[in-house]
Formats: C-alpha cells, structure tokens, sequence
C-alpha cells in the first residue's frame, strides 16, 4: 500500500500520524509541503478525494489568515493563498488506496489502513 503524508515535523499531529503510519509497518511517501508547496490543482485535487472544502483545508488560526484578509473568502482566493503560503494548509493530510482525509486527531489516519 502506498500512503503519502504531507508532513510538518513541528506539528504534533502530523508526527503523531506519521508514527502510527510507521507502526504499521508502512514506510509513507513524506511530503515536504512546506519546502515543496502543492499547486491548486493538486489542491484541488486533494478536496475533492477527501470532501473537505478550501475553507475546511485553510489553517483559519494561522497569522497569514488574518494578514492576508482570508475571512470569507471564496474558494479560488483560499485555494491560491494555501498554494502561495503552505503555512495555511492544515495537516497532516494523508493519501492511501483507501481515501484521502485530513488526519486531525491523528488516529484518523487508522481509517485509511
């Protein structure tokens, strides 16, 4: 099975999802997201596997939000925001055969196992 994750190593959730991907017995794609941002069709993508919308995917509490006057946006302006600054897309999302979801608790992740 092949899973991805996009990861940030200083989010506790995202390194709790990753350990419990690993204790599996899975060694997961690790996506760099912060360094390798994904495009908005990626993105898109993304919404559309898992069922989220853009306003469920922005990190609403993240400093960028506010300064970047996101609050009610449409979906374009929140999907090329996350694109331009990662720091808005919230994690971990994690892609497996099974589904895409947003693994936030991370024991969310043990449904796409």
């Amino acid at each position: 099975m092949t899973v991805t994750i996009w990861h940030n190593p200083a989010c506790s959730n995202s390194r709790g999802a990753l350990a419990l991907i690993r204790e599996a017995g899975i060694e997961p794609v690790v996506v760099d997201y912060l360094g390798t941002p994904p495009d908005v069709a990626t993105l898109r993508a993304v919404l559309a596997e898992s069922g989220l919308s853009a306003a469920d995917l922005v990190r609403s509490k993240e400093a960028q939000f506010t300064e970047l006057g996101l609050a009610g946006a449409d979906e374009a302006t929140l999907l090329a925001a996350m694109a331009a600054h990662p720091r808005l897309i919230n994690r971990p999302i994690v892609r497996t055969p099974k589904g895409t979801r947003l693994c936030r608790p991370p024991e969310t992740v043990l449904e796409l196992m």
